[in-house]
């Protein structure tokens, strides 16, 4: 029997009027990501709990990443399957929110590894804002569709999905 793919949620923010629309990606801390950069950056996501709705994840961990609540109308995106088997269900928002002092949740492991010593990482070390060019170079290539998907509708100027509908309201 197939086991079922875990879900992440999360929020794909996006600025403008400029002359091209520009996203925010968050950096994951720690070090096994420390010197990694190109395919290396996420939008902030994390897993949905048992019972918690996905939007409700999306915005929560939102929040727990950049320490910054997500403000502004969620218009949901077609989830991707990424290489690792792991669902993510994301929303596209309008925000313009300042990501210079993010703050953000943290994790421990041991490190350095075998030493028996443990550590805390943010779960995210720094987060930017990206034109489409840079964004679909940072990104994670799991999360490549998302990006695409978010500059067809910016395009076309459609942020809600006929096959999904209009997202929640917040």
């Amino acid at each position: 029997m197939a086991r079922a793919p875990s879900v992440s949620a999360g929020v794909l923010a996006w600025r403008g009027p400029r002359a091209a629309p520009e996203f925010l990606l968050v950096h994951p801390g720690g070090p096994y990501w420390a010197k990694k950069d190109e395919a290396a950056w996420s939008i902030p996501k994390g897993l949905v709990e048992a019972g918690e709705a996905d939007w409700d994840a999306a915005a929560r961990e939102f929040e727990e990443e950049l320490g910054l609540p997500v403000a502004g109308e969620g218009h949901p995106l077609t989830p991707c399957m990424t290489p690792g088997g792991k669902l993510v269900r994301a929303w596209l928002v309008a925000a313009d929110l300042d990501v210079s002092a993010i703050r953000s949740n943290t994790f421990e492991i041991e490190w350095p590894p075998r030493t028996g010593r443990r550590q805390a990482f943010p779960e995210v070390d720094r987060a930017g804002w990206f034109d489409a060019a840079t964004a679909a170079v940072k990104i994670h290539k799991g999360q490549r569709p998302i990006l695409d998907e978010a500059l067809a509708r910016l395009a076309t100027g459609s942020r809600s999905s006929s096959r999904y509908g209009k997202g929640p309201s917040r």
